[in-house]
């Protein structure tokens, strides 16, 4: 049988003269814009909703309701129902004299969802069905050369394909209509290559499959690789052309540089068909050497090492314009995967703008990309043809190292093996949420994964989805642990977040406010506008490839700290280390700031190795408070700042608490009070509780009172008695141990300066926090100041991404997810030294000598879902100082699912003796300063 491919091999340098400089590439004419930031208007009809009826303008690229036409979708069933608008789109244009005699398509990148073109009256094709996928149509014969063109296109919001409308329109997520990327003319010669597929492995071994298109039979079809400025890699190959309509190339490099999310190498492949030095069509292609391998029982592995996926999920989205973007958003979306120490990003839940898969190439992102599903599927008639566009439009980038067909039970299985059939590449599949080819890609499994799956499984893990972020929990909340448990098992390949962005729509018929549908968008680790919350830093630092193991700085520190490198090709040597020593102010002006730099070595450890980094510290260190080290790659991207404290809080208060003073202090009995007066200070204490009820100064009323009380203890401070200790005035209770064994000492000093010292056993074995309430009123809050971990809130199972310092935060009320004024004013603050509480009459401070104290400012307001795992609770009163605080849930699982961190905390000792009890101290400064 006669074979229709003919493999040529590499076998030397044929130079056609002239090929360069007279080369035809195919010709590109734009009909709309480029993308979401260069529109053109085009004549617009919308049948339903707002603005119907009449014929305007719209910008083409759009989705039409952030234009102001129709309605508002959000997924599910509601499409069926409120969304069968339909676009009637107008254009008029002109061909250039060069298009004639030639080819000439009509592509459209993206339309949503049905859409019928005609030119000049004339149908272009058949209805394409199907939102996602680049389709083209050859208008060659309907075209006028010497006259003006018409171009009517029909997009129907709401398929007439059922399987559309389940696999894209009922997905948890914004559905939108109307031409949402670009749609232009392609010329190409008539003997012309029309498509390429390659294959370039990272030996070197580079394959490519180039699709003739009426090629003359003593035709030449070569390929020559060079570097993206141009230099020729290795020898052009070339082949004749027979009756073949597929030739197949073969070349081998040697040493290439291999692509990877961490070398991001990139090569241009120039094919070329030519007739008798005649050259008829030029395509260039860029691509990367790279391997990609799956291991049965194993992991997936690219150019030979593991791989770890760090990966989000992204939708292609932007408040003001819906699905339709640009390369400037690409690029943003990708840096900041980049910036988040990510190596992956899953496309979600449907191909994405070509644009986002060059970027991927070009700063190295590990792409999956998908087939649309979502609980539904295409039937496999429409399947088949999405499934040869996807692949067609995105089968060459590197970027992409699996395929995924459906999402959580949207997955046609009779596509399966087209997937194999029609990559070059022979990439893996995968259903997204089943265990399926070697995958168990289930999602939103408990940390405790059970019996039979994951850990106890035989297949690769890798969740495509997992710790589902909404408002504040997710995300940064309990990865700490997921990523030690997925580090620690050979069979996991990592995973993915869900997801990348809030999924916030600026909805232009309720003046411009951001709709999330509710708590069904809310997803993101950053904001629509790509606000960065508090988990973004906490995924930048669990996911960094340097880790540091912890480490004090206390006496005997020697500057050395352990490292573990978890890039997968990069020596830390080609990574950049800086130090710097931080001395910061106080809020009393007693504490000069300094700052002193160091320089640091960058450490020989290699990939997935262990060792040590020394930090020549100055003789003086200790006088510092802090000690930063940054860590850059080679490309100068920030993995990380860590911090250590070096001054601890006994030393800062030492400091500025003055106990000292030639004041006298009175104290007086009033009814059921202790009234104390110091240095213009008025403070009442109850005789009965020892809570403090009142606090004044020259000034008048600081409404700070009503407390200590316990949070999750017993409180029963008793028998209160006051005596003088020098001059200082000591108001205490009794320790009894079964009636009042927890203990309340209140020292007042000259100075006005008062010490509170609290011993206390927490309330039950069990316990979501431990810790004081006071209380303040919210509303005359303006602001705080304080030294300890920030600028963000913490919660107990996400602990990392804040760095020691000085913090200035303005109060807000900022709901995470629903408004995005961050960093978020209320919540848990941690390592608390001291903090000035700013406030609409005058000011106050609260010190501690403790460490690892945290404070609490008022309670966010909640939030529930229909699960009701993200709920968070919070202690009594306004403002605590906590020992330990809670965790926070997830859309699909409770904080105690997360993992360790996520539990509640634990206090053994029943036995109620003073020695055991937990103790707190804290200082306040009421004068007013």
């Amino acid at each position: 049988m006669k074979s229709f491919c003919r493999y040529i091999a590499l076998i030397g340098l044929l130079t056609l003269a002239g090929l360069t400089s007279f080369a035809q590439q195919t010709q590109k004419m734009y009909l709309s814009g480029t993308g979401s930031d260069k529109t053109v208007n085009w004549q617009f009809h919308c049948s339903a909703g707002r603005n119907s009826g009449k014929w305007t303008t719209i910008p083409v690229p759009s989705n039409w309701e952030l234009q102001g036409f129709g309605k508002y979708n959000y997924g599910w069933a509601k499409d069926t129902a409120r969304g069968k608008e339909v676009g009637q789109y107008k254009y008029k244009f002109k061909v250039p004299a060069s298009f004639e005699g030639k080819t000439v398509q009509i592509v459209f990148e993206g339309a949503m969802t049905d859409t019928e073109v005609k030119i000049n009256g004339k149908p272009a094709g058949p209805m394409h069905q199907g939102s996602y996928y680049a389709f083209k149509y050859d208008i060659t014969s309907l075209l006028k050369f010497d006259g003006t063109n018409l171009l009517e296109a029909t997009v129907a919001k709401h398929s007439a394909n059922q399987s559309v409308n389940e696999a894209e329109r009922k997905g948890d997520f914004w559905i939108f209509g109307g031409i949402f990327r670009p749609v232009y003319l392609q010329a190409l010669p008539v003997q012309h290559i029309s498509r390429v597929t390659l294959d370039a492995q990272a030996n070197g071994s580079f394959k490519a499959d180039v699709y003739l298109k009426s090629a003359p039979v003593n035709s030449t079809a070569s390929v020559q690789i060079t570097t993206l400025n141009g230099q020729k890699v290795g020898a052009q190959v070339n082949a004749a052309v027979a009756a073949d309509s597929v030739m197949h190339l073969q070349a081998n490099i040697a040493n290439p540089k291999q692509w990877s999310p961490e070398t991001p190498d990139l090569y241009n492949a120039v094919f070329t068909l030519t007739q008798n030095g005649k050259v008829l069509h030029t395509v260039t292609k860029r691509f990367g050497f790279r391997t990609v391998e799956v291991k049965q029982r194993d992991g997936v592995y690219v150019n030979g090492f593991k791989v770890k996926f760090k990966g989000v999920n992204r939708h292609s989205f932007w408040p003001t314009t819906g699905r339709a973007l640009n390369k400037l958003r690409s690029i943003e979306d990708a840096n900041l995967i980049k910036d988040l120490n990510m190596n992956a990003v899953r496309m979600s839940h449907y191909p994405p703008d070509d644009h986002f898969l060059d970027v991927c190439d070009s700063l190295g992102l590990f792409v999956l990309d998908e087939l649309a599903g979502w609980h539904g599927h295409y039937d496999t008639q429409t399947g088949t043809k999405l499934l040869k566009e996807m692949m067609e439009h995105d089968e060459n980038h590197p970027s992409i190292v699996l395929w995924v067909n459906g999402n959580e039970g949207g997955h046609n299985v009779e596509l399966d093996p087209l997937f194999r059939k029609m990559d070059v590449q022979k990439r893996s599949v995968l259903h997204a949420w089943e265990d399926f080819g070697g995958f168990d890609t289930q999602h939103y499994r408990d940390y405790n994964y059970g019996i039979g799956t994951y850990d106890n499984g035989h297949s690769i893990v890798m969740p495509t989805e997992f710790l589902h972020g909404m408002y504040d929990g997710g995300h940064g909340a309990g990865i700490d642990d997921y990523w030690k448990m997925m580090l620690a098992n050979p069979l996991s390949a990592g995973g993915f977040l869900w997801d990348f962005a809030d999924q916030g729509v600026l909805r232009t018929d309720q003046k411009g406010r951001i709709d999330t549908e509710g708590d069904k968008g809310p997803d993101g680790i950053v904001g629509p506008f790509h606000e960065k919350e508090g988990s973004f830093f906490t995924v930048k630092e669990v996911w960094s490839p340097v880790f540091f193991e912890r480490r004090e700085i206390a006496s005997g520190f020697d500057g050395v700290f352990h490292l573990e490198n978890r890039y997968n090709v990069t020596n830390l040597n080609q990574c950049t280390f800086t130090g710097k020593l931080v001395r910061v102010s106080d809020t009393y002006g007693k504490a000069k700031p300094a700052e002193l730099n160091i320089a640091i070595t960058s450490p020989n450890i290699k990939p997935w190795e262990k060792g040590d980094l020394k930090v020549n510290m100055p003789s003086d260190f200790k006088s510092y408070d802090f000690l930063y080290i940054t860590v850059t790659d080679n490309y100068k991207r920030e993995l990380f700042t860590w911090s250590w404290p070096i001054t601890k809080p006994e030393k800062v208060a030492r400091k500025i608490v003055v106990k000292d003073g030639k004041q006298t202090i009175n104290v007086t009995g009033v009814d059921s009070l202790y009234q104390v007066s110091a240095n213009g200070i008025k403070l009442w204490f109850s005789k009965t509780s020892g809570m403090l009820e009142k606090v004044e100064n020259t000034k008048g009323i600081i409404p700070f009172n009503n407390g200590p009380v316990l949070q999750e203890g017993a409180n029963n401070f008793k028998n209160f008695t006051q005596k003088l200790e020098g001059k200082n005035v000591v108001i205490e209770s009794t320790f009894d141990r079964k009636a009042a064994y927890n203990t309340l000492q209140w020292t007042i000093y000259p100075t006005g300066w008062v010490k509170m010292q609290v011993r206390y056993f927490p309330g039950d074995y069990f316990t979501n926090f431990v810790g004081l309430n006071f209380s303040f009123p919210e509303k005359e809050m303006k602001s705080v100041e304080y030294m300890g971990s920030g600028p963000y809130r913490v919660w107990k199972n996400r602990m990392k991404g804040t760095k020691l310092g000085v913090w200035k935060k303005d109060y807000n009320d900022t709901e995470t997810g629903q408004s995005w004024n961050y960093p978020e004013f209320k919540g848990y603050h941690a390592n608390m030294y001291w903090c000035k509480f700013i406030t609409s009459s005058q000011p106050f401070t609260v010190l501690t000598d403790d460490e690892d104290t945290f404070f609490r400012l008022f309670t966010p307001k909640p939030h529930d879902d229909q699960w009701h795992n993200y709920v968070v609770k919070f202690p009594s009163g306004d403002i605590s100082f906590m020992q330990g605080i809670g965790a926070i849930g997830n859309k699909t699982l409770g904080a105690e699912d997360t993992g360790p961190m996520g539990m509640k905390h634990i206090f053994y000792d029943y036995e109620k003796e003073p020695k055991r009890a937990k103790e707190m101290n804290l200082y306040f400064d009421f004068s007013g300063r």
